[in-house]
């Protein structure tokens, strides 16, 4: 496999695309917005103008924001499984319901199409570095067909189960890593309420056993006030919506979830959805009196 296409080159798109370039293989990209394809052609990228060009690949992936999108995509008119090619390896890559991972892959199957998917763990700048975990579900086989180009992505790939197992284990992962966000600004406030400087307060915390990937990424951008998207507040907001609908299905109490999903709610209502997930600190200083 040599020619891979990718299905939305947004944030997390883009550091996928790049990463798949930068190991020798021919990405074309297709998104709806010309503006971030046109950005990666100087990078290596071959733009594509529609579905069917990027899917005529060895394999395609699609990246996309919500799951709405996803259906569109695979099942609508003109999508993936109308217009791709027999042999093209379809690999569903964003973070969507475990169900609705399951109904495309047994779609695919019943048309005949090989099928994985296969969430990655990890914004989209340490996807960039290569600090990023693929999960696989789907057929071991072919997950390990494809195992270069997953490696051309990260050197952490791990087969789950089969398709469903994956999406599970990236909410899972999400769940994690959204709630030790905002228990950090959760701390970070009351510090702060107690008089101790937020950027004292992320530095001691550095030095101490709750040291995290979290609180390094997203700490600094709490302490500056500067929310530029390492995951957009929204996307979030849309996982943690993914969890509790899960976690109702199978019967599991998540009542942390549910707090983070109202949390980022009242965050995005204030004008903060397009930002990083850090963006939820300023909810907790304005509940807490302090000046934002």
């Amino acid at each position: 496999m040599k020619r891979v296409g990718i299905i939305g080159v947004g944030l997390l798109g883009s550091a996928v695309a790049i990463r798949l370039i930068e190991g020798g293989f021919k990405v074309v990209g297709y998104d709806t917005r010309p503006e971030p394809v046109a950005a990666l052609v100087g990078r290596g990228l071959e733009g594509a103008t529609s579905i069917v060009a990027a899917a005529a690949t060895d394999a395609v992936f699609t990246i996309l924001p919500t799951p709405a999108v996803v259906e569109e995509v695979w099942l609508g008119r003109g999508g993936l499984l109308q217009t791709a090619p027999s042999s093209t390896v379809l690999i569903q890559m964003s973070t969507i319901s475990p169900v609705l991972s399951r109904r495309l892959g047994e779609t695919a199957g019943a048309r005949g199409f090989k099928f994985l998917e296969a969430p990655i763990s990890g914004a989209s700048r340490a996807v960039a570095r290569g600090v990023s975990t693929i999960f696989v579900g789907g057929d071991p086989d072919l997950g390990a067909s494809c195992r270069p180009i997953f490696d051309a992505i990260t050197p952490r790939t791990v087969h789950v189960g089969p398709v469903g197992s994956a999406s599970v284990a990236k909410l899972a992962a999400n769940l994690l890593g959204g709630i030790n966000a905002i228990a950090l600004a959760e701390a970070l406030v009351m510090g702060a309420k107690a008089g101790v400087e937020p950027a004292v307060l992320l530095n001691v915390l550095r030095q101490s056993p709750v040291s995290s990937g979290t609180l390094e990424s997203r700490g600094p951008l709490m302490v500056s006030g500067k929310f530029d998207p390492l995951i957009r507040l929204d996307l979030f907001l849309k996982d943690f919506k993914l969890m509790l609908e899960e976690g109702e299905r199978v019967g599991a109490m998540m009542p942390l979830t549910s707090v983070a999903h109202q949390l980022c709610s009242v965050t995005s209502a204030a004008g903060h959805g397009g930002e990083d997930l850090a963006a939820v600190i300023t909810t907790l200083e304005r509940l807490a009196g302090l000046r934002v």
